[in-house]
């Protein structure tokens, strides 16, 4: 029981709620209740598209990602979301994940913030409508610059930019290198690019080979100064 008031009181300390008026804060808290707080397994499929539910989402702990499939059924990555982050659909605002598969990628608990609780709020608190106005712009901006890199890189740089993406979302600095602070496979790296395991695992030896790169059996670490070099 302790444990989960401790989970739910970190909601307030979510990047989005920070520095909000202090009768907001606590409004949230008061609507906050263990029933929402959900726990779930690595590999837990909880969207698919067409079944999105209404309602805010919020990371608590862990990491999900969000990725389409194409008529071939291969699948690309649309964004990961960690601690913090959030995604759902209410009648105000999309955050851009209708149409995903959402997946767990390691044990995550989530909280959810129904409709019908959070839109009073928003109509409520215009501070609070003007945070997730920008975090809609934000998460658009981000997912409209992977489609042009996806598009319009070679397999080689796709896979690099990917890299460099999850790098700087969840990487350690080390020596001129960030580490990866996730494991990661090539057939997971390959999932997440749309291409196939075979084909990322030469982009990867040569980029290797080249000192771009350092990676291990589930370790990958990127050189920052020439992985910048090649991007630009």
């Amino acid at each position: 029981m302790e444990q989960d008031k401790n989970k739910l009181f970190r909601l307030s300390q979510i990047k989005l709620f920070e520095s909000l008026p202090a009768p907001i804060i606590d409004e949230l808290e008061r609507s906050a209740t263990e029933s929402n707080m959900i726990t779930l397994p690595k590999n837990t499929i909880i969207q698919t598209p067409g079944s999105e539910k209404k309602g805010v989402f919020f990371v608590i702990a862990g990491k999900l990602q969000f990725y389409k499939t194409n008529s071939a059924g291969k699948q690309y990555t649309v964004c990961i979301l960690s601690e913090g982050g959030m995604f759902g659909e209410i009648e105000s605002f999309s955050l851009g994940t209708s149409g995903t598969y959402v997946e767990t990628m390691e044990e995550t608990v989530i909280y959810s913030m129904p409709n019908d609780q959070l839109e009073p709020l928003l109509r409520k608190y215009s501070e609070l409508a003007l945070r997730f106005l920008s975090e809609v712009s934000t998460r658009l901006r981000t997912q409209d610059e992977l489609v042009e890199k996806m598009v319009f890189r070679d397999l080689r740089g796709k896979v690099l930019y990917f890299l460099n993406r999850l790098s700087i979302k969840f990487g350690v600095e080390e020596d001129g290198y960030r580490k990866i602070d996730i494991p990661l496979t090539h057939q997971e790296l390959a999932n997440m690019i749309g291409a196939t395991r075979e084909a990322v695992s030469l982009a990867m030896q040569q980029l290797s080979s080249e000192g771009i790169i350092v990676s291990s059996r589930r370790t990958v670490m990127i050189h920052v100064q020439k992985t910048m070099d090649e991007l630009s």
